[in-house]
């Protein structure tokens, strides 16, 4: 299979509420398109890790841990993703 580097959006769950952040993952192509996520690489580029904020502030902390496993094995659709290189 064809191994990728793929960008897309997606929304984690804070104390302020849902917020949108941009996902950097290592994919396969499983068709022309769609692909399997292999792995998370960044999220808003950093990498993953179990406490994380989108601007510093307490109430936009999330777990970018749980995100990365979450979105680990989920099908994107290639339109909806920016293929990086």
């Amino acid at each position: 299979m064809n191994t990728i580097k793929i960008s897309y959006k997606a929304s984690v769950f804070t104390p302020a509420g849902w917020r949108g952040v941009t996902i950097t993952a290592a994919a396969t192509k499983t068709s022309e398109k769609m692909a399997l996520v292999v792995e998370v690489l960044e999220i808003n580029g950093e990498s993953p890790k179990s406490n994380m904020s989108r601007t510093g502030a307490s109430r936009q902390k999330f777990n970018g841990c749980g995100i990365s496993r979450r979105e680990e094995g989920a099908k994107k659709r290639l339109s909806a993703c920016e293929i990086v290189n």
